[in-house]
């Protein structure tokens, strides 16, 4: 580990400006029962024996579960530095154990969200200002068409025209799955190149746990945000659902799409919708990849130099 010091004084940091603004530090469990439903992510099951009986439990890829459940209880502003684990994600910017900061505040919406990871970003780092830029803007942009429009037909001539490769297997007539693949070769890597930037407004089939909205131009759009610098994603956040029939309804078709796709479906996290049914309050929260926000911050190439220990 090249950078102890920095990681050390990044971590006081970050700290600081959660403790200066009224947040409550927490720790959740990292092996429960129950994980969230997630299309892109894999979890890891830990099999436990116990009388002769077996079960499944899981390593949560974030801590927003036991989060959630905290908001529902009457928590109103807190965060967590914490590690979250994730199957099948290794290489430069990815680990399958890494270190998360994740946080949540009631009363605010997506813009109050965008404003505090700014904020954050501008605390931490000494950034510029985060520019803002809706996932349309974008999409007009560098690619000159409206990504709420367009059909599947006519983002794989797109991606034929800029001679992207096609991922094999990738469902050819999933927009949605057009749309990453474009977002991920054509636009971010232009996003925060002089100061970060901050990607909002996604289409509402990629609302994942995000409110849905419409926008000035009568467009249904997620409530969700992505904070990009030099080109690499570092934070997710949502103005956060709060109504637990749709969150199930989510959940389930997560899991149809996953049996699609040949991978386990994942039960269903039934403590957090039980504590949704009593009330989560209206909040914002977003995560952040530690390790990656200090290679950048250190000048890294890969996240194997900002940690002690590689994992192989």
């Amino acid at each position: 580990m090249k950078h102890p010091e920095q990681r050390a004084l990044l971590l006081r940091r970050l700290r600081q400006f959660f403790d200066e603004r009224g947040f409550l530090e927490v720790e959740t469990p990292l092996l429960a029962d129950e994980v969230i439903p997630e299309l892109h992510i894999e979890p890891f099951s830990v099999v436990e024996s116990r009388d002769s009986t077996r079960r499944n439990r899981w390593l949560q890829a974030s801590p927003e579960l036991h989060m959630k459940r905290l908001l529902s209880a009457g928590a109103k502003a807190i965060y967590q530095i914490t590690r979250s684990f994730r199957a099948s994600e290794q290489g430069p910017l990815h680990r399958r154990e890494f270190t998360i900061v994740e946080w949540y505040r009631t009363g605010d919406s997506m813009d109050a969200g965008m404003q505090l990871l700014d904020d954050l970003c501008q605390t931490l780092l000494e950034t510029k200002p985060a520019k803002r830029t809706s996932y349309a803007e974008a999409f007009q942009k560098h690619l000159e068409f409206c990504p709420h429009t367009a059909t599947a037909k006519q983002l794989a001539e797109h991606a034929a025209a800029h001679a992207i490769a096609v991922p094999e297997g990738m469902d050819a007539e999933n927009c949605d799955e057009w749309l990453n693949l474009l977002l991920a070769m054509k636009i971010e890597p232009q996003l925060g190149r002089d100061a970060p930037g901050i990607l909002h407004s996604y289409p509402a089939s990629q609302a994942v746990l995000a409110k849905i909205a419409t926008d000035k131009n009568g467009t249904n759009i997620a409530e969700r945000f992505e904070l990009y610098w030099h080109g690499i994603e570092l934070a997710n956040g949502y103005h956060e659902l709060t109504d637990a029939a749709e969150l199930r309804q989510r959940f389930i078709q997560v899991n149809q799409q996953r049996q699609q796709d040949g991978r386990q479906s994942l039960p269903l996290p039934k403590s957090l919708l039980t504590a949704m049914e009593q009330g989560l309050p209206n909040c914002a929260g977003c995560a952040l990849g530690f390790d990656r926000l200090l290679m950048l911050a250190v000048g890294a190439k890969s996240i194997d130099e900002v940690v002690a220990f590689r994992s192989d």
